[in-house]
């Protein structure tokens, strides 16, 4: 038996003893073969021990078959009490499970995935409420009908006679309107993107398609001035827009207006055919002029000719 380990009391010796009784235990909770050498003991409390013996079962690397045995004060008598697989110190275990909303990452989604957003997201924010509304009685307010204050009075008797009409829910603050005139502008969603979530967005777009990335260093010139960037509308607009080159390594994505690529619309103009300089008259090389120059073999004959008879007439 190997050296006992001990937490904070001395192990109960009887209980310390039981290692063949630990070890039948085991063996019965285990398939044949996969109980180990007993690797240690630890006590639990008084008259409580636990042995451990080596696992040999593949895929439990590190794991121990931990064997709980007791021992009644006064008794001679060991029992046993529970046999569990437990990890040891240098067990191989699984990783920390991590939630899915944490697990995932931008690229993940595919064909016929949901993905569904928390209600108390920040990237988002109620899409159409009555809350910007100015008070009735203020100067921004839209001015009451004339027959209002006929209404009010009228309201008023009735409450007073218990006769006061039920008003609908979604007419008492406003609401409703705000979001019948909504729908028929086709402007109802639920919810939009908050400022939160426009400057996450933002962040992530000038991460990827910014003015510090490589590209953008090495571009000629920015997005700003090129014919292939579609304008975006909103707000972001100002800092945003989406590129239209289909040669560009940011075509159909969001790119910062800082942002540039080989592919500007003004960075190569084709170059024009090469012109001919004119000619120039060289006056510093020696023109060529021979002492004997080639002469036509007729009128070189005739020539001599006609000399000769003018040297025998004379």
């Amino acid at each position: 038996m190997s050296a006992a380990t001990t937490r904070s009391r001395t192990p109960d010796r009887l209980c310390a003893e039981a290692v063949d009784l630990a070890r039948e235990a085991a063996e019965e909770a285990a398939a044949p073969g996969v109980v180990g050498e007993h690797v240690g003991l630890v006590s639990e409390g008084d008259r409580v021990v636990t042995h451990f013996f080596e696992c040999k079962e593949p895929g439990y690397r590190g794991w121990r078959w931990a064997v709980t045995v007791a021992r009644a004060s006064r008794a001679r008598f060991v029992t046993l009490d529970e046999t569990v697989l437990l990890p040891g110190p240098d067990a191989l275990l699984a990783p920390e499970w991590v939630p899915w909303s944490e697990r995932l990452r931008p690229g993940d989604m595919g064909p016929g995935d949901l993905l569904p957003t928390d209600a108390e997201d920040l990237r988002l924010e109620p899409g159409y409420t009555a809350e910007d509304e100015p008070p009735p009685n203020s100067a921004l307010a839209a001015p009451a009908p004339s027959h209002d204050l006929a209404e009010r009075v009228d309201a008023e008797d009735a409450e007073l006679t218990d006769r006061a009409p039920q008003a609908p829910a979604e007419e008492k603050d406003g609401r409703g309107q705000v979001a019948s005139l909504a729908e028929e502008l086709g402007m109802r969603r639920a919810r939009v993107l908050s400022r939160y979530g426009l400057h996450t967005a933002a962040d992530r777009w000038d991460e990827s398609f910014g003015p510090k990335t490589p590209m953008a260093q090495a571009a000629p010139a920015s997005c700003q001035t090129c014919g292939f960037l579609v304008p975006v509308a909103g707000s972001l607009r100002q800092a945003f827009g989406i590129c239209a080159n289909e040669f560009s390594p940011a075509d159909g994505r969001v790119v910062s207006l800082s942002y540039g690529c080989g592919g500007h619309s003004e960075a190569a103009v084709m170059p024009k055919p090469p012109v001919p300089a004119q000619p120039v008259l060289d006056s510093m090389t020696a023109d060529a002029f021979p002492l004997r120059p080639d002469r036509d073999s007729g009128s070189v004959s005739a020539e001599t000719d006609a000399e000769s008879e003018d040297l025998g007439h004379s």
